[in-house]
């Protein structure tokens, strides 16, 4: 054959096999990638059309079988599912972009400082602010209002702890709302010994104090900052643990809109109202938005002492919490949950209100993939009752990292062993969903999973971890992350893995979290995030 033919016949053999590849959007190859399936599989690269996932393999596989003007050298960088919390606050951590930060705080002194001069910067009308935390303070007791009385005289301010599960406001903020000396259900308005309000309000007692709604333009503006910050750590979907209608309403328009890129889970706040309405109309769901949960409300936080325990604080033999609502309410909303088909999650910190909780669960909800949101304080004997009815633990790891310098002196040296007891309640579900609950903690995906398995603070504190027997391995904090947390809302079909079919949701890490050192992965970064297939992250250089 002469050399210009056998060139013309390798030429056409070339355009033939080029002919035949098939065209996606976008390639990923000479990756670690962690498709997170059944078998936990790595593979090296995927193929993706339309936003989802249509082949994994090696690299010469896919390359081979695909065409695309888009693709990934990942030059051995590290593919995860795109990262799922479980439990958090989106809308919240929106809005305190706009108030005064007061994470961190070693004093009320500070905190004070931190209202003066960011009210310097910004003469607001009503100031607000969140993350004290008294159990960080030389003094552990709530402050009082009394100084921002005097500093702030005619502008109201509403600081709220740590937890959201208390507020202090001035005596400004009492006029402004017409606050009453009154007994709440499941509340607190606490007085000094002489009788007089002290501006503290716990748990219930919260909800008598609302301030004018922030503006829309500006709540779009800062909801578009928050869903940056959550790119920025790997995240394509949250679970927002309680929002209003307006609230539901508003992310859904954003999302049609499609200026809100961030895939959530809404659970409805537990109001007559919602449930009227929810109920009703049904559930929501579309590619971004999946509505079919409520949020309850069993007790408070152990920080502020709200948690309902079955035998007194150890710091305070005088209380032990309470539930805030009634058994009536949680049972009469069990029964609706379950006659409609609806998810219930309930918010139980303490052994009492866990305790309460299972029981109600066990009676409707055995099998319906209900969650006990956080699941911190068991009794031992209470621990089988989430395998006997069947009921999901959703937790946040870095709650135990933040507690653990203080939660020994409210529930004592006995009573701590069985808190924050993920590793025991994995064993009995067999999964267990992660999350973070920010803006309470951190929105920082690398913190939960190195709480999860290191259980130590950023640090290294303490020495062997604290409660070690109770971290949970690497590939069960993975897993925790994305496809338990997908279980446990109703979405492990299209999300949580890399698998054919499912949603092209994933992250590249410049880190391998399954086998790096403990200290390598608070070192991790973020490279990119996709959502979908389409790049919402880029990490600059």
């Amino acid at each position: 054959m002469k050399l210009n033919n056998i060139l013309i016949l390798l030429l056409s053999l070339a355009l033939f096999g080029c002919q035949h590849k098939e065209k996606v959007d976008l390639l990923v190859y000479n990756a670690n990638i962690y498709t997170v399936d059944s078998n936990f599989a790595k593979v090296e690269a995927m193929a993706i059309k339309d936003g989802n996932i249509v082949e994994l393999g090696t690299t010469q596989e896919i390359i081979k079988k695909y065409k695309t003007l888009k693709s990934i050298d990942a030059n051995g960088l590290f593919v995860y599912p795109g990262l799922i919390d479980a439990h958090c606050h989106f809308l919240s951590y929106a809005k305190s972009m706009k108030s005064v930060n007061l994470f961190g705080t070693k004093s009320f002194s500070e905190v004070v400082n931190r209202i003066v001069e960011f009210q310097k910067k910004e003469d607001l009308q009503f100031i607000t602010g969140r993350g004290w935390d008294q159990n960080d303070w030389e003094l552990k007791e709530f402050p009082n209002k009394f100084e921002l009385d005097e500093l702030f005289p005619d502008v109201p301010v509403l600081i709220t702890r740590v937890d959201g599960h208390a507020i202090l406001i001035n005596q400004a903020a009492i006029d402004f709302v017409g606050l009453k000396d009154t007994a709440i259900l499941g509340g607190l308005i606490e007085k000094d010994e002489n009788g007089k309000l002290t501006g503290i309000l716990i748990d219930n007692a919260v909800d008598l104090v609302e301030f004018p709604k922030m503006k829309r333009n500006v709540l779009v503006d800062v909801i578009d900052q928050a869903q940056k910050n959550c790119f920025a750590y790997g995240l394509t979907t949250l679970d927002d643990a309680g929002l209003d209608r307006e609230s539901i309403d508003l992310i859904d328009s954003l999302q049609e809109a499609n200026f809100l890129k961030m895939r959530l889970y809404a659970m409805v706040s537990d109001k007559p109202e919602f449930q009227e309405y929810y109920l009703k109309n049904g559930k929501i769901k579309t590619e971004m938005l999946n509505v079919r949960s409520f949020k309850f409300y069993a007790d408070g936080a152990l920080g502020s002492r709200g948690a309902c325990l079955s035998h007194p604080y150890s710091d305070k033999p005088d209380s032990q919490g309470f539930l805030l609502s009634s058994q009536e309410h949680f049972n009469s909303s069990a029964e609706k949950m379950a006659n409609s088909g609806w998810q219930m999650n309930t918010h139980a910190i303490g052994d009492s209100a866990n305790r309460t909780m299972l029981g109600i669960y066990g009676k409707y909800g055995k099998g319906k993939r209900w969650r006990i949101e956080h699941a911190q304080v068991l009794t031992e004997s209470d621990f089988e009752l989430f395998k006997r009815f069947e009921v999901m633990p959703s937790v946040q790891p870095t709650h135990a990292t933040s507690d653990m310098y203080w939660a020994g002196e409210r529930l004592g040296e006995q009573r701590v062993k069985d808190a924050y007891a993920y590793k025991r309640l994995l064993d009995q579900f067999g999964k267990i969903a992660l999350g973070t609950d920010f803006p309470i903690e951190d929105i920082s995906t690398i913190k939960t999973f190195y709480a999860a398995t290191i259980r130590k603070d950023w640090d290294g504190f303490p020495d062997g971890g604290f409660q070690f027997k109770d971290a949970l391995s690497r590939e069960e904090a993975l897993k925790g992350m994305t496809i338990w947390a997908a279980y446990s809302n109703f979405e492990e079909k299209e999300k949580g893995s890399l698998e054919p079919g499912k949603l092209a949701d994933f992250v590249i890490m410049d880190k391998d979290w399954l086998n790096c050192t403990d200290d390598e992965i608070l070192d991790t970064k973020i490279i990119n995030t996709y959502i979908g297939g389409k790049l919402v992250y880029q990490k600059t250089k």
